[in-house]
C-alpha cells in the first residue's frame, strides 16, 4: 500500500514546516525519515497519520486521496518518542485496546497480545499498570500496542530513544522482521545515521523541511546527491574543505595532493568542495589505507573511550574530525598527522553543492 505526497506544503502561521514535497513510499520493508531536530520528521509523520492536514498538495494512500480524511478513519498505528499509555489500564489491556475496539474475539486477543508481549519482554508485567513500570517498559507497552493492531500504516517517531542500550540493539534487529510479509507501510523517524544504516530499507534525508534525497538506505549513504544529504547522513559531522583539481591531481590548500581517480577524470579543472567522513580519517600511527594522503593539523579536542578515539583538529582553517578504533592520545594544542582515505572522498560543485560527476 503505497503512500504518496503530491506537492505537499505545510505552513504554520508565517513559518513553513514542510516545503513543496513529492515523495512515494512503497509498501513492505522499512522507510526511514532521517534528520536532526526541526528537520521536519514529526511534521511529515503527522501529515501521514492525518493528525495534521497539508496547507496545499495531496496525500494518497493505497491509490486513494486521503488528504482530508481524519486519523480516526484511517487504519494507522503510531508510536511517539514519549510513551503514551492508558494509566488506568493494565499492560495487557493497553496492548489489547485496539483489538477490543475492532471487536476481535477474546481468544484471538489473548493469542496476539501474548505473542507481542513475549517479543517485547513484557509477559511478566501484563497485570501491572503503566505507572508501575520503568520508562523503558512503558515505551515497550506503547510499541506493543502499535504492533498488535496490524495496521496498514505504522508510524514510528523515534520509538527507541527512551529504551536502554541493549533493548534498543535487540529491537533494531527485530523491528524489520516483525513487519516483513505483512504488507504494511512502515515509516520510522530517527536522528541517528547509524540507526538508519542498521535498519536498512529506504531512507529520506531531511533538512529544514525539505526531503533532499530518497532511495535505498545504503545508496543514499554511499552516493549522496548533494552536500546536505551527505551531512544529514554523517555522525560525527562529515569533514569538508575546498580542493582544486589541476594537472591530474586534487590539491588541498597547497599542502597535500593526490591523483584524480578514473571516476573523476572527466571533471573540469577548478575548485570543488571535498567531503570525507570522520571514520575515513585515521591517526598516522595506524596502518594507512591503500589510497591515502597524509595531512597535519592542530589538535583542538580529544575524546577517548574504551574502544574509540575522536580527535577534532584544525586543518588550514577548517575543523576536521578523526574517528578511529582504539586509544590514540593527541594532546590539545599539538600538531598531529592523519591519513585520509582518498578513495572515499566525495566531491561537490562549489556553486550548488551538487555531487560532481
Amino acid at each position: 500500500m503505497a503512500l504518496e505526497f503530491k506537492n505537499v506544503v505545510k505552513r504554520v502561521g508565517a513559518d513553513i514546516h514542510i516545503y513543496p514535497t513529492d515523495l512515494t513510499i512503497e509498501p513492505g520493508g522499512f522507510n526511514i525519515l532521517l534528520g536532526t531536530t526541526l528537520s521536519g520528521k514529526t511534521s511529515l509523520i503527522q501529515l501521514m497519520a492525518g493528525l495534521e492536514h497539508p496547507t496545499s498538495g495531496e496525500v494518497w494512500f493505497d491509490g486513494k486521496d486521503v488528504t482530508g480524511v481524519s486519523v480516526q478513519k484511517r487504519n494507522v498505528s503510531m508510536v511517539h518518542q514519549q510513551f503514551i499509555n492508558y494509566p488506568n489500564f493494565s499492560v495487557y489491556d493497553n496492548i489489547a485496546s485496539p483489538l477490543k475496539v475492532a471487536r476481535m474475539s477474546k481468544a484471538d486477543i489473548k493469542a496476539r497480545v501474548g505473542q507481542v508481549a513475549e517479543l517485547l519482554k513484557l509477559t511478566p508485567m501484563l497485570d501491572r499498570r503503566p505507572l508501575e513500570l520503568s520508562g523503558g517498559q512503558q515505551q515497550r507497552t506503547a510499541l506493543a500496542r502499535a504492533l498488535v493492531k496490524d495496521s496498514d500504516l505504522v508510524l514510528l517517531d523515534e520509538p527507541l530513544a527512551n529504551l536502554d542500550y541493549k533493548l534498543r540493539e535487540e529491537l533494531r534487529d527485530e523491528l524489520p522482521k516483525m513487519f516483513k510479509g505483512r504488507g504494511a507501510t512502515v515509516v520510522y523517524a530517527t536522528s541517528e545515521p547509524g540507526e538508519a544504516l542498521l535498519l536498512g530499507g529506504h531512507t529520506a534525508a531531511l533538512h529544514e523541511g525539505r526531503v533532499t534525497q530518497f532511495g535505498e538506505t545504503a545508496r543514499v549513504y554511499r552516493q549522496p546527491q548533494d552536500l546536505i544529504s551527505a551531512q544529514v547522513f554523517s555522525d560525527p559531522p562529515i569533514n569538508t574543505c575546498r580542493v582544486t583539481k589541476r594537472d591530474g591531481r586534487f590539491h588541498l590548500n597547497g599542502t597535500s595532493s593526490w591523483p584524480v581517480g578514473p571516476a573523476h577524470a572527466a571533471l573540469s579543472d577548478g575548485p570543488f568542495v571535498m567531503a570525507i567522513r570522520p571514520h575515513q580519517v585515521t591517526p598516522a600511527e595506524m596502518a594507512p589505507p591503500a589510497e591515502a594522503v597524509r595531512v597535519e593539523g592542530t589538535v583542538l579536542v580529544t575524546e577517548l573511550s574504551g574502544s574509540e578515539s575522536v580527535v577534532r583538529f584544525n586543518l588550514e582553517g577548517d575543523t576536521w574530525i578523526s574517528q578511529s578504533q582504539g586509544i590514540h592520545a593527541a594532546p590539545v594544542g599539538t600538531r598531529a598527522a592523519f591519513h585520509v582515505d582518498t578513495s572515499q572522498c566525495l566531491y561537490f560543485n562549489v556553486e550548488d553543492h551538487r555531487i560532481a560527476v
